[in-house]
């Protein structure tokens, strides 16, 4: 593995766990199929979090959350979407699609975790 693939799969590590400190629930790392992929798929009582991570350590380059474009968006939504009707539940859970940018200061982990960062996009 590359080194800028080791420190996103450090990053995502470390976000889950983030999010697991905060009384969300593991369901899946790194969902693929052939719409696309999802960093992490969280619970939250009732409400399935459909998780991007993202890792900036160049400040040059876009910012965390401006990289989530209108068509990454609309990707990571229809993947959610398969993924619920795949499991039977597309009308039975509540969705949100949150974005937690990573950074790596001073030998620590930083989160900024934003709840509701986008709505579904068909």
């Amino acid at each position: 593995m590359c080194n800028s693939k080791i420190i996103g799969a450090n990053a995502e590590k470390a976000a889950c766990i983030f999010l697991q400190q905060q009384k969300l629930k593991l369901i899946a790392k790194n969902f693929n199929c052939k719409l696309g992929e999802i960093d992490l798929i969280m619970r939250e009582k009732n409400t399935f979090v459909f998780t991007e991570v993202r890792m900036r350590n160049n400040k040059y380059y876009t910012s965390g959350l401006e990289s989530i474009t209108v068509s990454k968006q609309r990707k990571i939504s229809k993947t959610a979407l398969f993924y619920l009707q795949k499991n039977h539940m597309l009308d039975k859970v509540d969705t949100r699609f949150d974005v937690i940018i990573v950074d790596y200061i001073n030998n620590q982990y930083q989160f900024n975790w934003l709840k509701n960062a986008f709505l579904a996009l068909a």
